[in-house]
């Protein structure tokens, strides 16, 4: 096994040879950040710096885990061990389906998609004793919002019983201001979502099952009461590397810090400019939290921008930079501006042509297929 690092530019060299500490790589689009994961990965393999079973890769899609791993099982010889290379919910529920009985789950456990998650609660939609919240007419729509509302709850790591203690001190209080009809609404309300939130965790322990949101949060619940495990993990991966790190949401976040300490050799690769999931949760605050956690810490934080693109032509780049600056001021590039600190996320192609942008107008064409 050979990492051949000529092929690879300046920042993208740094970030693969990177040793230990934590980095955070902005990577723009085009600019080989699955190139750098994967070579960053064999590399620490080839040095002798970590196993392959003592580093771990997480990322957001089987797609993406899939391609990580099977580019890094090209550049490694065979007979390795298996490689640690999911997305966070592979990567929780393989620990869960060893370790959840610590925390009084089944390790049999069945695991809940969207649309089994919504016939759970309309099958048991009588157990919910809603009355501020009760459906009218079909509950589809409704139920579907409900489910949505407890996967942020997840998101954030709130669980049922701490909804219900914020549900009992929001209990009508006189003292308040404000009209006390209002009040009494607002109470009922929060309580009744609380107690619902309550109700369907309870229908899914019932059921000997999880949602995606409970991979997260009990694996978190896991290291967090459970210091042995927590420490059996922590020893195991020498190395933490994190894709797509602009998806993560809060859950995501902690149980990643947690399990990076206290060497913290973390690696986060993403592109705030290239968030997709901020109605599921997603925090692109994490990246500037990231650098506020970090920095704190002994170990130097290690920044590293890619910027050269190997996708598109120059004219394609500019415009889309242009046109992402719409988003100011809730960009990474912006606030490092703020913070007088340099950031010029503007990409340089390495690609041979220019580009072409066409505007397609659907409605333009339609007319001229309907005369």
């Amino acid at each position: 096994m050979v990492v051949d690092l000529t092929k690879l530019n300046l920042a993208q060299k740094q970030a693969v040879t990177h040793d230990k500490g934590p980095a955070i790589l902005i990577a723009g689009a085009g600019t080989g950040k699955t190139t750098v994961i994967t070579e960053r990965i064999a590399y620490l393999i080839e040095q002798n710096k970590a196993k392959p079973e003592e580093i771990l890769a997480v990322t957001f899609t089987e797609k993406a885990a899939s391609e990580m791993a099977e580019r890094v099982d090209k550049l490694l010889p065979l007979g390795y061990a298996e490689l640690w290379i999911h997305t966070f919910h592979g990567f929780c529920e393989k620990v869960l389906k060893n370790y959840a009985i610590d925390i009084g789950l089944p390790n049999d456990f069945k695991l809940l998609d969207t649309t089994a998650t919504w016939l759970l609660v309309r099958q048991n939609l009588d157990k919910f004793n809603l009355d501020y919240y009760q459906p009218i007419g079909s509950p589809t729509r409704f139920i579907h919002a409900l489910i949505t509302h407890f996967s942020r709850c997840k998101d954030e790591v709130v669980y049922p019983e701490e909804y219900l203690q914020y549900a009992e001190a929001t209990h009508l209080n006189t003292d308040q201001a404000g009209d006390r009809e209002e009040i009494e609404q607002e109470t009922l309300r929060v309580r009744e979502v609380a107690n619902a939130y309550h109700v369907y965790q309870q229908l899914l322990l019932e059921k000997n099952s999880l949602d995606f949101g409970d991979l997260i949060n009990y694996t978190l619940r896991l290291f967090q009461k459970r210091p042995v495990i927590l420490k059996k993990f922590r020893e195991q991966f020498k190395y933490i590397l994190v894709d797509e790190f602009q998806d993560t949401n809060w859950a995501q976040y902690e149980l990643i810090k947690l399990l990076a300490a206290p060497q913290n050799n973390i690696m986060v690769v993403g592109d705030d400019d290239q968030a997709i999931y901020k109605f599921r949760g997603a925090a692109i605050s994490n990246i500037l939290s990231f650098k506020k956690d970090y920095t704190k810490k002994n170990q130097p934080l290690t920044e590293i921008f890619l910027t050269d693109n190997y996708r598109s032509g120059q004219k394609i780049l500019d415009t889309a930079y242009n046109f992402i600056q719409l988003n100011n001021p809730d960009r990474l590039e912006y606030q490092y501006q703020r913070s007088r600190k340099k950031l010029n996320k503007k990409l340089v192609s390495h690609y041979k042509s220019s580009g072409q942008i066409e505007v397609c107008l659907l409605l333009t064409r339609m007319r001229r297929l309907t005369g």
